[in-house]
């Protein structure tokens, strides 16, 4: 996933986009998308402007924009989220809108069963939590603003006033699967994004976002990996990864795929137990980790799964990824057992 931008980056830390196309979010629902479609809103990357761009409807806009609304009531989206999440922060792009942004949105949440239609999600007794009151939007701007909300969420409702264009919408918090779904004993990628694991920390991603590490899915190319510069010095680079729930690690996965002439030469594993820590306890050299993986050798542009290598050094809240000297790894997988 798409690293944060500015301001986005220390406002929404640690957090992940739930609704992301690259986590399989939707945009279901709109009650008009006259001037362009819904579908915009989830893109990947910033919006763009091409200002002689038109089509039979008018301006051509990257993003999502209805009508002139002529009547009384508001305009309105509902998204599916990629992953089951609780819902921290939003961002509500008006990149390129200007002359005809929405004056004000407020966004509602749900929590539908299995896979709801466009007639469930848009009937009157659906039930919708108010997550951000109606609040002012600025023309041409990322619109950031924290949530009120409590709970898990799969769905979300953009509501804007009256109408008009935005560009994309973000929606930050963590992933909440449902655990009672996973059957005592079974191994679980505690890793995954869609798990709720985070990579919280790397010491370097000048390359590569070190998010991409725990996507779901192959890696599509060395863009989707995690890639450090070259070291000229001594040391080593490492990703350090919050699992989404506490676990013994029984497997670990390391996939170098598309990094051919610049993989790492070796890797290595760590794990500790510390369910409070924070970002700077995690990266200190005081805090005393646990050898799951010894320095171990990798190939380029291949797969390679430990199992029968690993030490089990007990529950594990934490895995530090260490490659040797540096370069590019596409996937991350730790699979656990739940404590």
């Amino acid at each position: 996933m798409d690293s944060p931008t500015q301001p986005e980056a220390a406002a929404f830390s640690g957090l992940i986009d739930l609704a992301s196309e690259r986590l399989g979010g939707q945009a279901v629902l709109a009650n008009d998308e006259f001037f362009a479609p819904k579908e915009n809103l989830l893109k990947p990357s910033r919006g763009v402007f091409l200002p002689d761009e038109y089509t039979d409807r008018g301006k051509w806009m990257d993003g999502w924009e209805t009508r002139r609304r002529r009547t009384p009531g508001h305009d309105w989206c509902i998204i599916k989220l990629g992953v089951a999440g609780e819902i921290s922060g939003v961002d509500i792009d008006t990149s390129h809108f200007l002359g005809n942004h929405p004056p004000y949105a407020s966004i509602e949440a749900s929590e539908f069963a299995g896979d709801p239609g466009p007639e469930t999600l848009a009937a009157a007794t659906a039930r919708w939590s108010e997550i951000l009151p109606r609040s002012p939007l600025k023309p041409g701007s990322q619109n950031l603003f924290a949530t009120q909300s409590a709970g898990r969420f799969t769905h979300v409702r953009l509501n804007i006033f009256p109408d008009g264009g935005v560009a994309r919408l973000r929606l930050y918090g963590r992933a909440a699967p449902d655990w009672s779904r996973i059957r005592p004993g079974s191994q679980v990628d505690l890793a995954a994004v869609e798990n709720g694991g985070v990579v919280v920390a790397a010491s370097d991603m000048f390359f590569g976002s070190k998010e991409n590490l725990t996507m779901p899915g192959e890696s599509r190319s060395m863009k989707d990996g995690w890639e450090t510069r070259r070291r000229r010095g001594p040391g080593h680079d490492w990703a350090i990864v919050r699992l989404g729930r506490a676990g013994r690690i029984r497997r670990i996965e390391v996939d170098t795929s598309h990094f051919k002439g610049n993989y790492p030469d070796r890797c290595s594993a760590d794990g500790c137990h510390e369910p409070d820590a924070v970002v700077d306890s995690l990266t200190s050299s005081e805090l005393r980790w646990a050898e799951i993986l010894g320095e171990t050798k990798l190939e380029a542009h291949r797969l390679r799964r430990f199992e029968k290598e690993l030490a089990d050094v007990g529950a594990c809240t934490h895995v530090r990824l260490n490659i040797y000297p540096d370069g590019g790894v596409s996937r991350l997988r730790v699979y656990g057992t739940l404590e």
